[in-house]
């Protein structure tokens, strides 16, 4: 019989597919990538590794504007950042079932642990999500299904239900001590994690959402350097190293206003916004505060559009940090 596995690639996620393996399932399992996730590495995926090492088919799919759009309305709210956990389960249930009825699979499962999580982990969540993602009975939770309600497959006894788990908690030694029965190492990402619950990457986000920033594009710009809302609406952001300047002239679009110091080593900046004379100086005063040169001195800042050999020059000098710590986002 086929199983959907819902796989993140961490620990829960991984010790439970090899469970189902080793019931004689065949698995499929089923990857969800959004703008928001932290579990890969160095940008390799954990999901990917895992699949491989057990020879399973992966589906991946990634959230996009849909996914998007409902993190701007949840039907059942936000966690303590912009996290809507139990809308984003029943999102990722959803296409689980869709998948689940493509290749005639029994039922889909996880690696969720009763209690683990605050919000999205709890029995009346759970209950909600398997509910409203029309998947009733069909969710297995193996590392908890003997602290839960029997499921149909229990019930049918297409599982036995004597070879899952009690495991309920916070606490990650059950996991661990199975994940060493079973033989299982080099799991990235224990807990997991998602940009959504940090609360400075949260209010990023919910200002973004006010000025009607949020394409992918935006939203990727909010992992990078720092942020600053202009009076304007316009917002600047500044890389804080090498790498980060690179990505933001790499996420620029065509026609928006980069800014960096003349002569002296400095910050690469981003105007998002009409490029008006205000515009144009707030941001080059807010480059030349990240600049290598000592004092308040008034400096040369480049300011281009499309090539960086075609420029214009603003003079001006670095912004206070009274006004500085006024802007940013």
């Amino acid at each position: 019989m086929k199983a959907i596995g819902l796989l993140s690639g961490g620990l829960d996620s991984t010790l439970t597919v090899k469970l189902l393996l080793d019931m004689g399932f065949e698995v499929i399992c089923l990857n969800m990538k959004t703008p928001f996730c932290l579990c890969d590495r160095k940008g390799s995926c954990s999901s990917q590794k895992v699949a491989e090492k057990y020879k399973l088919s992966l589906v991946r799919i990634f959230g996009g504007k849909d996914y998007i759009d409902l993190i701007k309305n949840p039907k059942h709210g936000y966690g303590r950042g912009l996290n809507p956990c139990i809308d984003c389960r029943i999102y990722l249930f959803s296409r689980a079932k869709e998948l689940m009825k493509k290749e005639k699979a029994e039922f889909i499962f996880t690696g969720e642990v009763l209690g683990q999580r605050p919000m999205s982990q709890r029995l009346d969540a759970m209950r909600v999500i398997d509910k409203e993602s029309g998947l009733l009975g069909r969710v297995l939770r193996p590392l908890s299904a003997k602290v839960l309600e029997p499921t149909i497959m229990e019930e049918q006894k297409i599982i036995d239900r004597e070879k899952l788990l009690s495991i309920q908690g916070r606490s990650r030694k059950p996991q661990m001590a199975l994940a060493k029965k079973l033989e299982i190492g080099d799991y990235p990402c224990p807990a997991g994690g998602c940009l959504l619950t940090d609360a400075e990457f949260a209010n990023r986000l919910k200002d973004a959402f006010r000025f009607g920033e949020d394409n992918l594009r935006d939203i990727e710009l909010l992992k990078v350097g720092r942020h600053f809302r202009l009076p304007s609406g316009a917002k600047v952001v500044c890389g804080r190293d090498k790498d980060e300047n690179e990505k933001l002239l790499f996420l620029a679009k065509e026609g928006e206003s980069k800014f960096t110091v003349e002569k002296i080593k400095s910050t690469y900046a981003l105007l998002l916004g009409e490029p008006t004379s205000e515009n144009n100086l707030s941001a080059s005063r807010i480059c030349a505060r990240y600049s290598k040169s000592k004092g308040n001195n008034r400096l040369t800042i480049k300011c281009w559009t499309d090539s960086a050999d075609v420029f214009d020059k603003i003079e001006s000098e670095p912004i206070s940090d009274e006004e500085l710590a006024r802007l940013k986002v």
